[in-house]
């Protein structure tokens, strides 16, 4: 059979959530069925279902009926099958095999899923093969009100300043519903304050919250809680709602004034408080907060004299008063000022006075206070070498206060070291102690105290102590004896003229006289028919020494002295003598000195002193050269040992690569073995220094050593000694010892020679002596030959 597809049939068939028929249009609706099935006869075509099925959400938990599927295949003649698949077949929707009716088995939400496609199909229950092809179909869910509004930004917070206008707009709140916007009323909302008024209200369409109420005050109340529900269906009855929470807070605006806690404030400051220090606290009270609360204080009356000042603390928001100047209870006892406190911020169009006054009465307390001298600083001034007890100035100070006590002086001992003034302890007048120089301390500056005396027990009050500095000015008087400034020496040359000036003299005086210095020049009077010098005066307090004539030799006299006496203007005058030295020089033609000595005359022509220096010197160290050569000569002939002719022995010492050195020479004592006779005991190593100390052997007597047995005694500590190296030396003595294996190598004292000896003993003797045996050893062909 040839399976064909029913044209679309749209019907008006819902299914509700109880899974009934609902019949719209019941003529036309069976009218097109009964079409249906003429044509379906006519055409034979297989079966015949509804393409879309519209099913509304729910939530179980019974299976609900959605549609049924037919063919007219099922007669009853051929097993058929009825099989479904797509979205959600076998899980959410079930199909029955044999009656086609499809039924939802869970749950349906359209905000999870809208839509479900489904294709199903007719196929032989034995063979499982297709009878018809398979067709799609559509479940649509349908949205019912099943979800209430949400605020998912919730809850809020919002800010208003105080005192706005009334519709003053606060914040907005947005509430969603997951509910089908397009499909009846389920997610259309409107919006309403359940807690919050009179002071707030809300649009219903557009959740913009805003101020209800005129004048809302922070100082009275700063934060409020408005509750805000979002109903959908429109608000009407059987509609779902969620809501939230907005906290509107009030910010502040300075709308309220500084204001004194009182009006009039009383304080007792001591006429001795420092200056900067602080007298009183003033405090000015805003119900404003933050920068609106912040104020400034200032003295707009009452301070005349600008004594006081008054600052604003920037913690407490309190005014500080604060001396400028000191108090004097003495000339005022009272002050009377008027203090404003005005906020730092404020708005001009408000109109408010932003500013509030108060009164401040300050009392002045009289203090004890130290005596006051009459000048800071006393400029006294008195002779050099005054006598002693000579009066140089008095010093006065009085106590400020009203009791008026006595006064006493003192001098700080710490300025006057060396104890050269005294002060008179009741009336202040300072005297001298010490001689005074003004060469040495011009000034003397030194520190006077006054104390007071509070009672008639004459008790001081130490804690009451003025200090004034006494300077002191030492005059000059004429005490000084003028000097040349410096030590003079001259020098002539033999071939001046008459009439040069030989040297220009100043001099320098420790006085210091108001008109200044002007010295006078004399020869003593011994010298005053010099016929050798002169002076003359050049009018700037100096004077020039000029030679008479031109005969000056060194030969003759090689130093003049010229007694000058000076005389400075003072009162009385002071006077001193001076020597000048002047040296007769040899110079050149230009007048250079050259040569002020008489040795010069003794040197040859054209050799200066130095030269002659150097020539000896090079004599001297040739002739210590030739000594020491000499010396050297006659130390290397004369020999180093005194041996007889008899004594001579044969030393020969060989080194190999791993010797010691000529150390290895001082190994044994060669003296030793050319007199035996004259060992005493123990000789020491000389090339080492042992750490063991050997005990001395006892001799058996002065002429009973034996050579050999000296020998081996020998060998035998140095072969048991722990500090002595290996010496790689062989030292062969006129005695060849005895018990030798090889016997004796040597030639000497041999009859035979060495053509007739036999030397292939040697072969045997080992490595040591093979080569020894190659050189002497004779074969069969040389001894033929």
């Amino acid at each position: 059979m040839q399976a064909l597809t029913f044209k679309e049939v749209r019907s008006n068939l819902c299914l509700t959530s109880k899974g009934a028929l609902l019949q719209t249009g019941s003529t036309a609706l069976l009218r097109g069925l009964v079409e249906g099935q003429r044509i379906l006869s006519r055409a034979k075509r297989g079966w015949v279902w509804n393409q879309m099925f519209v099913l509304e959400e729910f939530s179980g938990p019974d299976p609900i009926l959605v549609g049924r599927l037919h063919t007219d295949l099922d007669v009853g003649s051929t097993p058929i099958k009825y099989v479904l698949a797509g979205e959600g077949a076998g899980t959410i929707f079930a199909i029955n095999e044999i009656t086609g009716d499809i039924h939802a088995m869970k749950r349906l939400d359209r905000e999870e899923k809208a839509e479900y496609t489904l294709t199903a199909q007719v196929t032989n229950r034995d063979t499982d093969q297709p009878l018809e092809p398979p067709s799609e179909f559509i479940i649509k869910v349908q949205d019912i009100n099943d979800n209430p509004p949400q605020f998912v930004e919730g809850p809020y917070r919002a800010s208003v300043p105080e005192t706005s206008q009334v519709g003053t707009s606060v914040t907005r709140v947005t509430a969603t519903d997951a509910d089908d916007p397009v499909y009846g009323n389920s997610a259309k909302l409107v919006y309403s304050i359940l807690e919050g008024q009179p002071y707030f209200s809300i649009d219903p369409n557009t959740a913009i919250i805003k101020i209800a109420l005129h004048g809302m005050d922070r100082e009275m109340r700063e934060e409020y809680l408005v509750v805000i529900q979002a109903k959908d269906m429109g608000g009407h009855m059987g509609g779902l709602s969620g809501t939230t929470t907005v906290t509107v807070t009030l910010t502040d605006v300075n709308d309220n004034p500084p204001k004194f806690s009182k009006s009039l404030y009383e304080f007792v400051i001591p006429e001795d408080l420092a200056i900067g220090q602080p007298g009183g606290k003033v405090k000015a009270n805003d119900r404003d907060i933050g920068e609106n609360a912040k104020s400034t204080y200032n003295i707009i009356d009452g301070d005349e004299r600008d004594v006081f000042e008054i600052t604003t603390d920037a913690q407490t928001q309190e005014g500080i008063l604060r001396l400028k100047k000191p108090l004097n209870f003495e000339t005022k006892k009272s002050y009377t000022l008027k203090v404003e406190a005005a906020n730092i911020r404020f708005d001009p169009n408000s109109g408010a006075p932003f500013k509030d006054t108060a009164t401040v009465k300050i009392a002045v307390e009289d203090s004890d206070e130290p005596p006051v001298f009459s000048k800071p600083t006393f400029v006294l001034q008195v002779d050099e070498n005054a006598p002693i007890n000579t009066v140089v100035g008095t010093v006065t100070a009085r106590d400020p206060d009203v009791t008026g006590s006595l006064v006493r002086y003192f001098i700080d001992r710490h300025t006057d070291l060396e104890r050269q003034f005294n002060v008179n302890v009741d009336d202040g007048k300072i005297t001298l102690a010490k001689p005074l120089d003004r060469e040495t301390d011009m000034w003397h500056n030194i520190t006077v105290t006054a104390t007071e005396i509070r009672n008639i027990q004459c008790h001081w009050n130490h804690s009451q102590i003025s200090r004034a500095t006494v300077a002191i000015r030492v005059l000059d008087i004429n005490d000084n004896a003028p000097e040349f400034a410096t030590e003079y020496e001259a020098f002539l040359c033999e071939n001046g003229k008459p009439g040069q000036v030989i040297q220009t003299v100043s001099a320098v005086d420790k006085d210091d006289p108001i008109q200044g210095h002007y010295f006078e020049y004399r020869l003593i009077p011994e010298m005053l028919n010099n016929p050798n010098f002169t002076i003359k005066n050049n009018g700037d307090n100096s004077i020039s020494v000029l030679a008479k004539h031109d005969t000056f030799r060194r030969q003759k006299q090689e130093m003049y002295f010229l007694p000058i006496i000076v005389t400075d203007n003072g009162n009385p005058p002071m006077s001193s003598t001076n020597t000048l030295t002047i040296r007769v020089c040899g110079c050149s033609r230009e007048g250079i000195v050259q040569s002020c000595n008489v040795e010069a005359y003794v040197l040859p022509i054209g050799l200066s002193m130095g030269a002659l220096i150097a020539i000896l010197a090079c004599i001297i160290l040739l002739l210590v050269i030739v000594v020491l050569f000499v010396t050297l000569r006659r130390h290397k002939n004369k020999p180093l040992i005194i041996k007889d002719d008899e004594d001579v022995r044969e030393n020969i010492i060989r080194y190999d690569d791993e010797g010691g050195g000529e150390e290895d020479t001082e190994a044994f004592d060669i003296a030793t073995l050319q007199n035996p006779d004259g060992i005493n005991g123990y000789l020491p190593r000389k090339d080492i220094k042992p750490d063991l100390q050997f005990m001395p052997r006892q001799s058996s007597g002065p002429n009973g050593v034996d050579v050999d047995e000296f020998i081996n005694v020998r060998l035998h500590e140095a072969d048991n000694d722990p500090t002595a190296p290996p010496y790689d030396s062989i030292q062969i003595y006129g005695y060849e010892g005895r018990g030798s294996i090889a016997g004796s190598l040597s030639s000497l004292e041999t009859a035979s020679s060495d053509s007739d000896q036999n030397y292939d003993y040697l072969r045997e003797w080992g490595p040591r002596f093979r080569r020894l045996g190659e050189l002497y050893s004779v074969g069969e062909s040389d001894k033929e030959t």
